[in-house]
């Protein structure tokens, strides 16, 4: 895995989120539409308990690569010169950008507590 203060850390929250999303939809529209279960059973379905719990570990997987690119931020009287500097603010962008997509993604999974899957 890249360091912390990889640029390419701030791309990653976005791309695990997005592949998510998609994932998300395309799986429920074809699992109901290939097994769907009996409306009759409401919201607690296996296919809602399965994105719940994926969901939950994802934003949990999230949620450690935010906590680890802020715990690698240098410190600004460690280090004053400029590659510290652009190691801190990608450190830094890195884990507010994990941060929004470990939020994104429960926010994503939180309607399968309530909704039916496929009706």
């Amino acid at each position: 895995m890249f360091s912390p203060s990889h640029p390419l850390q701030m791309f990653f929250g976005p791309i695990v989120w997005s592949a998510w999303f998609v994932s998300l939809y395309g799986g429920l529209g074809v699992t109901c539409a290939l097994i769907p279960p009996d409306p009759e059973q409401g919201a607690l379905t296996w296919i809602n308990g399965g994105l719940l719990a994926f969901g939950l570990l994802l934003s949990l997987f999230l949620l450690y690569c935010a906590r680890r690119c802020w715990l690698a931020r240098p410190a600004a009287d460690e280090q004053p010169d400029k590659d510290a500097d652009n190691q801190r603010f990608i450190a830094s962008a890195a884990s507010a950008v994990y941060l929004i997509g470990a939020f994104a993604t429960l926010a994503v999974a939180m309607p399968a507590l309530t909704l039916p899957p496929c009706v």
